[in-house]
């Protein structure tokens, strides 16, 4: 275990973190807002603190990082990441209790949007302003933006990228892995760009428009409102629900888009299956809700955009869907559990995996069938490997286990049934709302410091798909690498 390299790369993390919490102080200035800038500046010492002691424990460091240190090196920088970026909320008496404060911020980092906020237009802008922004850093990933600031010698980047990126598998667009972080957030930061100039465009005051992107964009949903959505325009609503789905795409099709290879973009299987299952799901909901919506244009708006605010993971809302008929939220509850595209910010599941599942039980029930048959799982034309297939059924079997787990130990609030089980689908999956005390018009303060803790551990586990966690736990990632 390289625990110099380990270190070193974690204090490098805490100082991109700093870099991203300083331009909150802006607000702060702009507001003659003292007490809350001294929460900030409180917090950068500390941190400044921190990010020194990592570096001077891991001067020096030689050698490269590989699979062993950079899951560990993840799992550690995110749970550092969360216990340091939660520090502003707590200092400035925001969020008094260090618990809850903890909750909030491991929701923004993992771009789930759970809030123990009844009313988040309360906060500071400076505050606000943060809160925002740990969606946008972490929708693509903090160690994903320090690789391509990293210099290009930097060895063991893919094992760091391969850990923190979503995905069964991480594809390298070029081969120089500092060039393929670089060619990520410069979509991603257009892409965001993009959204802010069409909000602006529909009368959105800047600051708005500012944290909707950033939230939208990391499929995160911290709304500055405490109706999410619902007070905006129709035209606004659209434009969140086209960018919301367009975020939930896998960022290596934008690429095939920019090097002109539109054929294999359009062909792509899981981007294909996920528009249908949008579509189809937005389609069913609106005729579901006809009753309680009559306004066919309405009905229509507040459907797709459920629908792609639950399906690409970021928890934005425009009305109420915990009333609506149990069809829909069935729907939706399914939605959660999918989730958007493989490389993308959007969490759940995965497309692709749901894709790789599908094929793998047809292709059992063919060998069952001729069981001298070779069966291959083929997507977008190519022969996928065993240990591709064999890794997915890990995941499931493992994003199961803790599903249950995690349900059992938020049982012991006593809250029903259907809200602490969409507590956990809506957390684990990085959805945010869930149905009745978890609904989109509730929040999470009501749960025990046990529930919050529980339900912060499975942000995290799902933004990070469960594995770099899970190796912190196993003595084979602290032993000596044979």
């Amino acid at each position: 275990m390289n625990f110099r390299a380990i270190n070193h790369t974690i204090g490098m993390i805490i100082l991109v973190e700093m870099g991203f919490m300083a331009p909150s102080l802006i607000w702060c200035w702009l507001d003659s807002d003292r007490a809350t800038a001294t929460a900030f500046g409180g917090t950068l010492l500390v941190m400044g603190l921190c990010a020194g002691l990592f570096l001077l424990v891991g001067r020096r460091a030689k050698g490269s990082i590989f699979a062993q240190e950079g899951f560990v090196t993840v799992a550690i920088s995110w749970i550092v990441l969360s216990l340091l970026g939660c520090l502003p909320f707590y200092f400035s008496g925001a969020i008094p209790h260090y618990i809850d404060a903890l909750f909030e911020v491991v929701s923004g980092f993992t771009t789930t949007g759970s809030s123990i906020l009844a009313d988040p237009a309360a906060l500071s802008r400076g505050l606000l302003f943060w809160r925002s922004t740990t969606h946008w850093l972490g929708g693509m990933g903090i160690l994903v933006f320090m690789l391509a600031i990293l210099p290009a010698s930097h060895r063991g980047a893919l094992h760091l990228m391969q850990a923190e990126s979503p995905g069964p598998t991480v594809s390298k667009f070029t081969p120089r892995l500092r060039q393929t972080s670089k060619i990520l957030y410069t979509i991603y930061l257009a892409l965001t760009l993009l959204c802010i100039a069409f909000l602006l465009a529909g009368g959105m005051p800047v600051f708005d428009s500012l944290c909707t992107a950033f939230g939208t964009a990391g499929t995160g949903g911290f709304g500055i409102k405490a109706d999410s959505m619902a007070s905006y325009s129709p035209y606004l609503q659209w434009v969140i629900t086209v960018f919301m789905a367009l975020f939930g795409v896998n960022f290596s099709v934008y690429y095939l888009l920019l090097m002109r290879q539109v054929g294999a973009a359009v062909k792509d299987e899981e981007v294909r299956l996920y528009f249908g299952i949008m579509i189809a799901s937005g389609a069913l909901i609106a005729w579901d809700i006809r009753y309680i919506i009559p306004d066919l244009s309405d009905r229509v708006r507040h459907a797709f955009f459920q629908v792609s605010s639950i399906m690409t993971t970021t928890g934005f809302s425009t009305v109420d869907f915990d009333v609506w008929p149990p069809f829909s939220k069935a729907i939706l509850l399914c939605l959660m559990a999918v989730g958007a595209c493989a490389g993308s910010t959007g969490g759940g599941f995965k497309v692709i995996r749901l894709a790789i599942m599908l094929k793998s039980l047809r292709r059992a029930i063919r060998h069952t069938l001729r069981p001298n048959s070779v069966q291959l799982v083929r997507v977008n034309g190519k022969v996928l490997a065993d240990e591709v297939i064999h890794n997915v059924g890990a995941y499931l079997t493992a994003y199961v286990v803790i599903l249950f787990g995690s349900f059992v130990l938020v049982s012991l609030d006593e809250f029903s049934l259907e809200s602490n089980i969409s507590a956990v689908f809506a957390c684990f999956n990085n959805i945010g709302p869930g149905f009745a005390a978890a609904g989109p018009m509730s929040n999470f303060a009501a749960f025990s410091g046990l529930s919050k803790l529980v339900l912060s551990l499975d942000m995290l586990l799902g933004r990070l798909e469960i594995f770099p966690l899970l190796a912190l736990a196993s003595r084979h990632s602290w032993s000596r690498r044979l």
